[in-house]
């Protein structure tokens, strides 16, 4: 018995060790999060917004999804996501390249930190790269697709996924429709399953939408005075400030320090880590303080081109918004006549699809618009995109059935949101169609995109 017991104490020992040592390798193998990290804005990770996510990639908080009620159960799921991680844009690759040349040729400063982008850090992004998606973007995916399929147990499913009541649709780009991809084999291999074939469609009426939308592309998008608010910023004396102290830090002369290289400093930390996880020496150049201002102008320019700027970016997604309260009354509708014929459905598109439908539905609105001159006043802002998009960002529309009828859930980034106005988590689907009825019997895409011979300044300032 002795013998056995001291054998079992060796056991435990032993196995205690290794998991010390497991512990202790994943604390040291656990990537430094920037201290700017947290305001990347639409180039941040998901797992800022979802921290727990950086220890265990997997998890799914129960409380967070559990159905209103114990007696409802889930009817449809409606997610419209953003596509995953991604390289620069072909526009930002060249911004890089300008910032790299000048810290090469220019700098001087004794840090260590520039010692080591100067010796040791090689340009490595390249311009055919232009926007597409990375490996981690893949594992954005491939991971919400378990953790969704783990989350509504009853809807995403491989029953369900066979009988085809699982619609896949995507924008055409090559990003989104790697992530839809990715997500269909995120269910492949949490199910073990390699004998069933995934279709998707490509949609662009839907998922981009804004292209599509002429009053959208003449006021808005190839207007060069509609984003003044942001032109204005980037003049302002918070930005000099910034122009200064990276002037400073890299003992360069003043003037040779532009808002654009400071953005592209921003983003080459923000790229380096959402790509690599990786802190990098050029987030050095950086302080927090300097990545709020930097945060503020990335979401000004959001608020004026994809949100409350303009009231043509809302209604530009009222093709988008009809299709989903489509979705949902079919559901419906089968359901008290029979089986819910499609009982998910997974769209992939942009934060540019995301950001409109938010704001045509009321969400994060302020009650003082974002302008140039209020950014000490907006530290409390709800318009904040590195918590409403950042890669692989989600809006999930749950539909259940419940004893007092049909109730209507909404998550962001797989949390749970109150309609705005709305005080009841789970309301009941009736009232949320009544709380939209203006735009479910109105906002017709076409009327609010076509083009007027009149040129009116549409602002909601």
């Amino acid at each position: 018995m002795n013998l056995a017991v001291c054998r079992n104490r060796h056991f435990v020992v032993a196995a205690l060790s290794m998991i010390m040592v497991r512990v202790s390798y994943c604390k040291l193998t656990k990537p430094s999060i920037p201290a700017i990290a947290f305001y990347f804005g639409t180039k941040g990770r998901y797992e800022e917004v979802n921290p727990h996510l950086t220890d265990d990639i997997l998890f799914v908080n129960k409380s967070l999804v559990s159905p209103p009620a114990p007696d409802c159960q889930a009817v449809h799921l409606v997610a419209v996501i953003r596509h995953g991680t991604r390289f620069p844009t072909t526009k930002n690759i060249k911004k890089l390249h300008h910032l790299y040349d000048v810290v090469m040729t220019e700098a001087s400063g004794t840090d260590q930190w520039l010692s080591d982008i100067q010796n040791n850090w090689t340009m490595w992004y390249t311009e055919d790269m232009d926007g597409k998606l990375v490996e981690k973007g893949k594992d954005d995916l491939r991971h919400l697709a378990v953790r969704l399929s783990r989350s509504f147990p009853t809807l995403v499913t491989e029953e369900n996924l066979r009988r085809e009541r699982m619609e896949f649709i995507t924008s055409s780009k090559h990003r989104c429709v790697d992530s839809i991809q990715a997500f269909q084999e995120g269910l492949l291999k949490h199910w073990d399953v390699g004998d069933v074939g995934f279709r998707h469609y490509v949609n662009d009426s839907l998922m981009r939408f804004f292209d599509q939308c002429k009053r959208f592309v003449e006021d808005v998008d190839h207007n060069k005075t509609a984003l003044k608010e942001v032109q204005l910023f980037k003049s302002s004396l918070e930005m000099d400030e910034i122009c200064r102290r990276m002037a400073s830090r890299l003992q360069i002369p003043h003037s040779q320090i532009t808002p654009d290289l400071v953005e592209a400093a921003f983003f080459l930390c923000a790229y380096e880590f959402a790509i690599k996880s990786k802190n990098s020496p050029w987030c050095n150049l950086l302080d927090e303080s300097d990545a709020q201002v930097l945060e503020y102008k990335n979401d000004l320019k959001q608020y004026w081109k994809r949100g409350y700027g303009y009231d043509i970016n809302r209604k530009s997604s009222c093709i988008l918004f009809h299709d989903l309260f489509r979705r949902l009354d079919q559901a419906l509708y089968d359901y008290r006549f029979g089986e819910v014929n499609k009982a998910v459905t997974i769209q992939v598109g942009h934060g540019e699809t995301l950001l409109p439908l938010l704001s045509l539905m009321g969400f994060f609105r302020d009650e003082t618009p974002l302008t140039a001159k209020n950014f000490r006043l907006q530290h409390s802002r709800k318009f904040r995109t590195s918590r409403i998009v950042p890669y692989a960002a989600n809006l999930l529309f749950v539909l259940y059935e419940c004893a007092d009828g049909l109730r209507l859930q909404f998550f962001l980034n797989e949390k749970p949101v109150a309609f705005p106005n709305i005080s009841d988590p789970a309301p009941l689907y009736r009232t949320v169609r009544n709380h939209y009825s203006d735009l479910l019997g109105g906002c017709d895409f076409k009327k609010e995109c076509e083009l007027t011979n009149g040129k009116v300044r549409n602002t909601e300032l």
